[in-house]
């Protein structure tokens, strides 16, 4: 088994660029994940990683067992998957990515209700509106809200969500109510935006009567957190574009107003995504129906106002 926790090491480290970044995700200090490597260093008679002074790249030698070594850590998952299914006790480690603010309301906070389900699962999460390379760094299951495109990863659909423009009534009193979407361009509204390297959002696709419509829009202030633009929002520093159920308190208790409502933007849809060698994993369709469930029903509560 320690050879096979080695291989572990070694993976994380090739797709996660460094021991440290290795051993937080595996929870090894650096020392120990460094010794990993050197035993299995040892073992193979072969240097695996050139050091450089930012973090490690593997050799030829190291690229070549990397692949090998994903396969080998695949059919061991399929393998206990099976067992599980068989024994009815699901148990193992699902590392789960998740929007910040959606992760934090719906899917951290769900996260020990489900342990106290299912005690031999173990979740590690981790939370960034950055779309991230699940298969690169070894992220199990994903939950993204947003325009979801075709990919190679299987995605379990589990709500379509209303957006809405929306802003302060003191910003809509200083800077006016936009009348039609081109307002946002032509009249120069500040326009918060989600943004990083990366990032896509530099226009927003709006409703039209002639069907969506792409809009250059801008503003002084972009962030990578979601939830730090409804908050310049309701400061009255700009326009936010939002699902409607994560703004829907501020727009009830008038701390926000809706923003061009004949021209919503496009829907997007709350959906959790995975390789499609997981989908068989008993450990991985439990907590997906866990959380779809959980937070179909914490999007319901949210615009219902309670």
């Amino acid at each position: 088994m320690a050879y096979l926790d080695n291989i572990s090491v070694f993976v994380r480290v090739v797709e996660l660029g460094g021991l440290s970044a290795a051993g937080r995700d595996m929870r090894l200090s650096p020392a120990v994940a460094s010794n990993r490597i050197k035993e299995l260093e040892k073992h193979l008679g072969v240097r695996l990683f050139n050091r450089t002074t930012r973090q490690l790249v593997p050799t030829e030698q190291g690229t070549v067992f990397y692949e090998g070594a994903k396969k080998i850590l695949a059919a061991v998952d399929e393998a206990e998957a099976a067992i599980a299914a068989l024994s009815g006790q699901p148990r193992g480690v699902i590392r789960v990515m998740a929007p910040l603010g959606l992760g934090r309301r719906m899917i951290a906070s769900g996260i020990p209700s489900f342990h106290d389900q299912y005690p031999e699962i173990e979740v590690r999460l981790r939370l960034s509106d950055r779309e991230v390379d699940m298969m690169k760094e070894g992220i199990d299951v994903a939950f993204r809200l947003g325009v979801l495109e075709d990919s190679s990863l299987r995605m379990r659909g589990i709500a379509d969500c209303e957006r809405v423009l929306a802003a302060s009534p003191g910003y809509i009193e200083r800077r006016g109510m936009p009348e039609k979407p081109e307002d946002l361009v032509e009249a120069s509204h500040d326009c918060l935006l989600l943004r990083f390297p990366g990032a896509r959002e530099y226009f927003w696709t709006l409703q039209t009567p002639e069907g969506p419509q792409k809009y250059q829009v801008a503003g002084p202030f972009d962030t990578d957190d979601g939830d730090v633009l409804t908050s310049w929002a309701i400061e009255g520093r700009g326009i936010i574009n939002k699902p409607r159920f994560e703004i829907e308190g501020f727009l009830r208790d008038g701390r926000l107003k809706v923003v061009l409502p004949e021209n919503p933007p496009v829907p997007v849809k709350l959906a959790a995504l995975y390789p499609h060698k997981k989908y068989q994993d008993p450990k991985l369709r439990l907590l997906v129906d866990f959380m779809a469930e959980r937070c179909q029903r914490m999007i319901g509560e949210a615009l219902a106002g309670r």
